[in-house]
């Protein structure tokens, strides 16, 4: 994860089982003293159902520390999961290029 800006992280590599180790599971160093962090996954190369797995906990860990958290351009595979799990209509997930945190409504 590369902090592209304040407030925006760019994701990138995989994000499936087999690319996961302790540390991008225990990393949770995006969360600073920001109240909206965007992470952006454009740069994500493939991704299965522990991807988005990560993200869910990401999201648990950002709302115990208030933080809200938007990903934009979410890969497709973590999309197809989501809309099987029926988390596609959180507003964490967004398809698009880019968002604010603000533009988004919270779960």
């Amino acid at each position: 994860m590369v902090n592209d800006s304040p407030g925006r992280f760019l994701v990138e590599g995989n994000l499936t089982f087999s690319a996961m180790d302790k540390k991008t599971v225990s990393d949770f160093a995006f969360l600073t003293d920001n109240k909206q962090i965007i992470l952006d996954l454009s740069k994500v190369q493939n991704a299965d159902s522990a991807g988005l797995a990560l993200m869910l906990e990401w999201i648990k860990h950002a709302d115990g520390k208030q933080v809200h958290l938007c990903f934009v351009s979410v890969p497709e595979q973590i999309l197809n999961l989501a809309v099987l799990c029926g988390l596609d209509k959180m507003s964490y997930f967004s398809s698009g290029n880019s968002a604010s945190p603000a533009d988004t409504e919270t779960a």
